[in-house]
């Protein structure tokens, strides 16, 4: 006697549950792990951010700005080495500790710099980052690809950061270079009165390129902001060089002190106290923690306006 069908049920029904399970084992075998989507993601990444800093370091225009900061220092040491001799110890700033010890040339040097050159390189390259490929009809190629535009705003950020601790790191460089030719390299005298050992000062250097790094990333954050606004890269370096000269001046003004605080650069000469012993910390936080802030707001505002900016032009 043949058994009978479940009632209420179609035949279909009863191979339906192994039906259904094959299906979801051949999901799963066909789908990519976690893993590998994850890994395929950082290696475009990783190669896009290649290209962005290999693109950054072979125009010519770039290699002159490095060249030209590495001049400075040396200008500064073969200036102090010819100087009047009388007029060589006058004044307590780095510039006068120089004839004693080449050390100093690097922190002179990174002073000098912090106020125009370094800033106007950075305006350079963050108001070239996205107004520049913009205007040369690159930057359309590139999302067509495609590349998501939030991984390309996030690569030319990366990008602009490596090349300020670039910038600074060759300045220091060439200071200690051309100090310790001229001058020699020693124990380094702190301002609390001690002496640091050379290897100790040479870390407490890093520790101050560091910090400027710092500084002009956030700076780099504004740059990159005023790069999506326009397709002209002259003027968003221009308006970056700019609003940085116009913050030194302001906080340059003692009837602004209400305003210092607010001001990106306030915090900048701060980098003596690297020098102190112990190191003084308290104004450099406050500076990490300005730098930190201009970073989250201006990116934030470039990927707003980068998300929806018209580039089929």
């Amino acid at each position: 006697m043949p058994a009978a069908e479940p009632v209420g049920l179609p035949a279909t029904a009863i191979s339906a549950p192994d039906e259904a399970a094959s299906d979801l084992q051949g999901a799963a075998l066909a789908a990519p792990a976690p893993a590998a989507v994850a890994q395929p993601a950082v290696a475009a990444w990783l190669r896009l951010l290649r290209s962005e800093m290999r693109l950054m370091l072979s125009r010519r225009r770039n290699q002159a700005g490095l060249g030209v900061l590495a001049a400075i220092p040396i200008v500064m040491a073969i200036a102090v080495k010819i100087a009047d001799p009388s007029n060589q110890h006058q004044g307590e700033s780095f510039l006068a500790s120089i004839v004693g010890n080449g050390f100093f040339v690097a922190l002179a040097a990174l002073v000098v710099e912090i106020g125009l050159f370094l800033p106007l390189a950075i305006a350079m390259l963050s108001g070239d980052a996205v107004a520049g490929e913009a205007q040369i009809g690159t930057l359309r190629g590139l999302l067509v690809v495609p590349v998501p535009r939030t991984r390309l705003l996030a690569t030319k950020y990366v990008a602009l950061v490596l090349g300020s601790f670039l910038g600074v790191l060759v300045v220091a460089v060439a200071g200690l270079v051309a100090g310790g030719a001229l001058f020699g390299l020693h124990p380094v005298a702190t301002l609390s009165g001690t002496t640091l050992a050379l290897p100790v000062a040479l870390w407490r250097l890093l520790l101050v390129v560091l910090y400027v790094t710092a500084f002009l990333a956030a700076l780099s954050a504004l740059g990159l902001f005023v790069s999506t606004l326009t397709e002209q890269p002259l003027g968003a370096t221009v308006a970056v060089a700019l609003i940085s000269t116009t913050m030194w001046i302001l906080d340059s003004i003692p009837q602004l002190g209400w305003l210092h605080p607010w001001l990106l650069v306030d915090k900048q000469v701060a980098l003596a106290d690297m020098l102190r012993d112990p190191i003084y910390w308290p104004t450099m936080r406050l500076g990490l923690l300005t730098d930190l802030a201009y970073v989250v707001v201006f990116l934030l505002a470039a990927w707003a306006r980068f998300a929806d900016k018209d580039v089929s032009g």
